[in-house]
């Protein structure tokens, strides 16, 4: 567990830390929080609501829901009206004797056509099956987008933490070797030390205060990315947890969870579903088809000036194929070929799905002993450090031998930071990997999206182009 109190807004360094305050991380400092400090969780929520990747993905699922009532719209009639006004004259001469005849006349009229397909080959009955299946198919996607980003959020709240935590060090490291630099140039001058002691002392301060500056650079742009996925700046911090609530106790649980919940292979079990529906939707375009349509109509000035006329016809139609060029044989094969496809997508989503759940259970695993083994070298150090510090006083150990002490100090304190760090998100990358990582698993205070919503409101619709409000996010 990484039980950081750092801050985004880094203070500056105040002196010598204490021994007790580096091994455990600045327990001090977070048990001093303020109660109004960011927690992971609610940073999580942030992201959860805001992160624009996110939200494209949930507008990309409400599009697809629109493909049922597409698929829908071939159950339903085809309306439409017309009507059409002209104007006419026309002027006969009998060359007989009889006179010259005009006629004026204004030929207009309007009528109503319905057409409805009975019988398309269940071309409608599997176009909606498909529909609702990638729909399902979506939905499983968006799971897995959630996963991602709320994995990532988790992973910008711990850079901010594990990198301030790191400044911290290196500051209080360039506090350290400034005092050391100073006693050693008291001592140049009383003749205790020589001036290779003092350039040493003098060397190691200013690698220190580019570490220091380099930590500074690698602050800034995890706060950056932080920002970018969670949508605000980071102020004050509180410590990030292991997610040990949702990891399975072994292994083989874990990868049995995997397999049978990942979105990812969810979603791949949907899309092969839906290449097997297109195959009997291409299929279909070998039945005859039935269709009904109806007319009626009222016409003016159709023969004669003032004439009425007013019309009304129904009819089926019986069409049977019996050879389109080839065509959707050639569909029909390339469709039985994208289905064979999605199967062996599907299988290669079960395999990728278990290898990152073994490299995810890997590395939460190793995390765990590095955090061990990083609080044993530190602890080692720090004596090693002391002993060195009272062997140079009476003349045993060198200036550099105290320098390299500190150094030694100093990385292992950084990759205990880093170990703790990496433990978390080895935590949150198994949940991810098992498919257990989303809003509600993890109880965050913040309105859950329902894409079920968006879907009940338009898969019915028979008219209307506005969005439904519940559905915008």
């Amino acid at each position: 567990m990484m039980n950081n109190g750092a801050t985004s807004d880094v203070p500056p360094a105040g002196g010598l830390w204490s021994v007790a305050a580096v091994a455990s991380l600045i327990l001090a400092l977070l048990a001093a929080a303020p109660a109004s400090a960011e927690t992971l969780s609610g940073a999580l929520a942030k992201a959860y609501q805001v992160n624009p990747e996110l939200n494209a993905e949930r507008a990309g699922l409400r599009a697809a829901d629109e493909n049922v009532a597409r698929a829908k719209s071939g159950y339903r009639p085809a309306v439409s009206a017309a009507a059409d006004y002209s104007r006419s004259r026309s002027r006969y001469d009998n060359r007989l004797g009889w006179g010259i005849t005009k006629q004026a006349m204004n030929p207009r009229g309007y009528g109503l056509q319905v057409n409805l397909d009975v019988f398309s080959g269940f071309r409608t009955k599997n176009a909606v099956s498909q529909a609702e299946t990638q729909v399902e198919g979506g939905r499983e996607t968006l799971r897995n987008a959630e996963g991602d980003i709320l994995f990532l959020a988790a992973q910008a709240y711990m850079n901010v933490l594990r990198d301030t935590a790191i400044l911290r060090l290196q500051r209080n490291n360039v506090e350290l070797l400034a005092e050391q630099l100073r006693q050693t140039k008291d001592r140049l001058s009383v003749g205790d030390v020589t001036v290779t002691d003092y350039s040493q002392a003098e060397a190691r301060h200013a690698q220190a205060m580019s570490g220091a500056s380099s930590a500074e650079a690698d602050l800034r742009s995890s706060v950056a990315v932080y920002r970018q996925i969670i949508g605000s700046e980071p102020k004050k911090l509180n410590a990030g947890k292991p997610l040990t609530k949702l990891i399975p106790k072994t292994l083989n649980k874990a990868i049995a969870l995997g397999l049978r919940q990942h979105p990812a292979i969810l979603a791949a079990h949907h899309d092969a579903e839906a290449a097997a529906l297109q195959v009997k939707i291409v299929e279909g375009e070998f039945y005859p088809t039935i269709s009904l349509s109806g007319e009626v109509s009222h016409r003016y000035d159709t023969d004669l000036h003032n004439d009425e006329e007013v019309s009304a016809a129904v009819s089926a139609r019986l069409t049977v194929p019996i050879y389109q060029r080839g065509d959707v044989s050639a569909r029909t094969r390339q469709s039985k070929e994208a289905l064979g496809q999605a199967h062996l997508r599907a299988d290669a989503t079960n395999d990728r799905v278990r290898a990152e759940i073994v490299s995810a259970w890997g590395m939460y695993e190793s995390t765990r002993a590095r955090i061990t083994a990083m609080q044993a070298a530190v602890k080692a150090n720090e004596a090693a450090l002391a002993g060195v510090r009272e062997e140079a006083r009476v003349g045993q150990r060198t200036t550099l031998d105290i320098l390299n002490a500190q150094q030694e100090l100093l990385n292992m304190r950084v990759e205990l930071i880093v170990a703790q760090r990496d433990h978390v998100i080895a935590s949150y990358a198994v949940a991810r990997a098992v498919g257990a990582l989303n809003a509600r698993a993890l109880k965050l205070n913040t309105e859950y999206y329902d894409p079920a919503d968006h879907f009940d409101q338009v898969k019915n619709l028979w008219v209307g182009t506005s969005i439904p409000v519940a559905g915008k996010q």
